[in-house]
């Protein structure tokens, strides 16, 4: 019997194994062109994530694993978002300028487009598209967001380990989530291309929920 267990064991382990370095392997691949069954891929890398991870702090880098998984996942989510009807864009706070006059609320940052970051264009941006526009401190703030007003698609800015957090914790709750990583992490003064943003916006096209 305990012999058999052993067994079982065993093989569990080495599919583990397995399946999780094929995954690794597609989502590194996904970085520079398309992968075929990148949702189920995903999926492999979200149940094994922790092990995985302890491994990527031991050997690498963890957000090098993050990086990976957004951008499987977008490829995973890439037409779904497209069918959104009710969408958010999510902006981290570490964007703003250091001086920067916006306020606090329940709603997050609320900015006053003073013109001296590309958040207040961002925002014009996003409401043009019908997206309701948030800054937050976290992705925790997700859940309050989407308790309050519920949407079906969130356009998330931010670094890939907050990106891949707050997709981890929408799965299977019905919203879509996309990525748009930063090209600077930090906790203040982060940078973004204003023309990348705004390109994927346009891909993606107008929600059909105008503002």
């Amino acid at each position: 019997m305990y012999d058999l267990i052993g067994k079982l064991l065993i093989g569990f382990v080495a599919i583990s194994v397995l399946l999780s370095s094929l995954a690794l392997f597609v989502s590194r691949i996904s970085l520079n062109r398309h992968v075929r069954l990148a949702g189920m891929f995903a999926w492999i890398l979200d149940l094994f994530y922790l092990p995985i991870k302890y491994f990527f702090c031991k050997l690498s880098d963890p957000r090098i694993l993050d990086s990976w998984m957004v951008s499987l996942k977008n490829i995973a989510h890439y037409h779904a978002f497209g069918r959104t009807r009710n969408r958010i864009m999510l902006l981290p706070h570490c964007m703003r300028f250091l001086d920067c006059p916006a306020y606090s609320s329940r709603y997050g940052i609320q900015c006053k487009e003073c013109g001296r970051c590309i958040v207040g264009q961002l925002k014009r941006d996003a409401q043009k598209y019908g997206y309701r526009f948030y800054i937050i401190t976290g992705s925790s703030f997700v859940k309050h967001v989407l308790k309050e007003k519920p949407a079906d698609g969130i356009l998330v800015v931010g670094c890939n380990y907050e990106i891949n957090k707050g997709m981890r914790f929408l799965r299977g709750k019905g919203v879509i989530a996309y990525g748009v990583p930063l090209e600077s992490d930090g906790c203040y003064n982060t940078s973004i291309s204003y023309e990348k943003i705004a390109g994927i916006l346009e891909e993606f096209g107008p929600a059909d929920n105008s503002l």
